[in-house]
């Protein structure tokens, strides 16, 4: 007992003697809370900041916390980028989205069509269009601000992609007014007015405004929609990605600038497929005329199919239409075809009537060569040794395409659906085209089998030996050497 007294004696000794700034915290509390419980007891009519009012000033502070912690605040949306061309001649191209969350509107481009029509390019949330009704108004705003607005007009939306399960869906409006628009050269806007009609809340209607379009005084050149083409030929390419191989673009570019000949144009398209070897191999074309890239990483951002390439090519048909007589659509690893007593020329103009025609596919094996050429295939081009065709019969080979683009509102990566004016299939022995599946996004020796047969089945599928391309190869060489000289010529996978 006498133990337990002493034990708490020390504990009350050291806890007096202990720092004076403890007994100073202490002492402070105490008078904290005697405060506290006095004020409790003080009447509201207290003259000197009453209980009431120290009360209310707590709530008030409080309630105030609380509300900015509940509305974060609200940053302005970062200023848009422009479209610029890079000093190396890239077009640096800018996406400018509108809306929340999914964006209602995802501005690319837009494009005078003509004296009263435009069509304007973007992506947009794709269950407003599958599950809503959403819906384009267009409004050409007048550069004198004192000229009245043109009456606004319904925008007629195409979807052109294949509704695939992506986030985004492509959109192409057409603004048609009932008369000439700008024409004078006085100069406005085109306004989009993009509203969601509900979507997934039918009692709500929100409407964003999207600056589609601003054409400065005295830039519009009328006479470009009724002049001649600059090009006969225009190819637009779709999203190139992944890591390319320098050697299979260096043999396409050469092969097909052959083919279409001075008249024609190649458009390229970035999504992040031109590395440096790559850019090494379009740069003496670019150099002499023949290829323009555009740069269009950014619409990474947005989930739409295949990198967007539905909304790429769209972009290329209405900035280039009034540019070719013809515009072709195909990928990379596809080369064009025509027998050797016909031209490109003679093709098309046989086809002149049609606003649109397909061209066959000749699946090409990507790993079958022929034995002649085991130890010294890495000197030959790709549609050099790539020999063997797939024969499987009773299956749909996708078809390519070409149009003539001022007659075209909409297009695709296979066909145009939205044109005017006729469309054929029967191009079989006129123009076709070689398909080297996969060949572009492998950096190694395709050559995987050597073979000496005319005919053999390989993993089930039936083959022949056609060396058509092959044929063409040494004329090609010529070509690329006397266009652009011997600067390709230790190009590397």
């Amino acid at each position: 007992m006498a133990k337990e007294e002493r034990e708490k004696k020390m504990f009350v000794g050291v806890a007096w003697n202990c720092a004076a700034e403890l007994k100073f915290l202490i002492t402070a509390l105490l008078f904290v809370c005697s405060l506290a419980t006095v004020l409790q007891f003080l009447p509201s009519r207290f003259s000197f900041s009453s209980a009431a009012d120290i009360r209310l000033c707590v709530s008030n502070v409080s309630a105030a916390v609380a509300a900015e912690a509940a509305s974060p605040p609200q940053n302005p949306p970062p200023p848009h980028q422009q479209d610029e061309v890079l000093e190396s001649g890239v077009i640096k191209r800018s996406f400018k989205p509108y809306g929340a969350a999914a964006y209602n509107f995802v501005l690319m481009s837009a494009y005078r069509g003509g004296l009263n029509t435009f069509a304007v390019m973007g992506l947009s949330s794709k269950p407003l269009h599958v599950f809503g009704k959403a819906s384009y108004q267009c409004q050409w705003v007048p550069h004198n601000a004192t000229a009245s607005p043109a009456a606004a007009v319904a925008g007629i939306k195409i979807l052109p992609d294949w509704g695939y399960g992506r986030v985004y869906t492509v959109v192409v409006v057409n603004c048609t007014f009932p008369s000439p628009i700008g024409h004078d050269g006085s100069g406005g806007k085109l306004l989009l007015l993009a509203s969601t009609n509900g979507g997934g809340d039918r009692n709500l209607n929100l409407t964003d405004t999207v600056e589609a379009l601003i054409e400065p005084p005295g830039s519009v050149n009328l006479s470009l929609y009724s002049s001649p083409p600059k090009y006969d030929y225009l190819y637009c390419g779709s999203s190139l990605y992944g890591n390319l191989s320098p050697e299979r673009v260096r043999e396409w570019l050469a092969y097909h600038v052959r083919l279409f000949g001075e008249r024609s144009h190649f458009v390229i398209h970035d999504a992040g497929g031109i590395h440096a070897p790559v850019m090494e191999v379009l740069r003496p074309w670019i150099e002499k005329g023949y290829v323009t890239l555009h740069d269009i990483r950014d619409q990474e951002r947005f989930d739409g199919y295949y990198h967007n390439q539905f909304l790429i090519v769209n972009d290329c048909l209405h900035r280039y239409r009034f540019d070719a007589k013809w515009m072709f659509f195909f990928d990379v690893d596809e080369f064009i075809f025509v027998p050797r007593k016909s031209t490109i020329k003679s093709v098309t103009d046989s086809l002149s009537d049609h606003t649109q025609f397909t061209i066959e596919q000749m699946t090409m094996s990507n790993k079958l060569c022929l034995s002649e050429d085991a130890g010294k295939s890495f000197r030959k081009w790709g549609f050099e040794k790539l020999v063997y065709r797939d024969v499987k019969r009773g299956i749909r080979r996708d078809r390519k395409y070409a149009v003539q683009p001022r007659n075209v509102f909409a297009t695709g990566v296979h066909m145009s659906q939205n044109f005017a004016g006729k469309s054929t299939y029967k191009t079989e022995g006129r123009i076709k085209y070689y398909h080297y599946h996969g060949t572009i996004s492998e950096r190694r020796e395709p050559c995987r089998q050597f073979l000496n047969a005319t005919t053999t089945t390989v993993d089930g599928i039936p083959y022949v030996m056609d060396t058509t391309m092959r044929g063409v190869a040494p004329s090609v060489k010529r070509f690329e050497l006397k266009m652009i000289g011997p600067r390709l010529q230790k190009t590397h996978q």
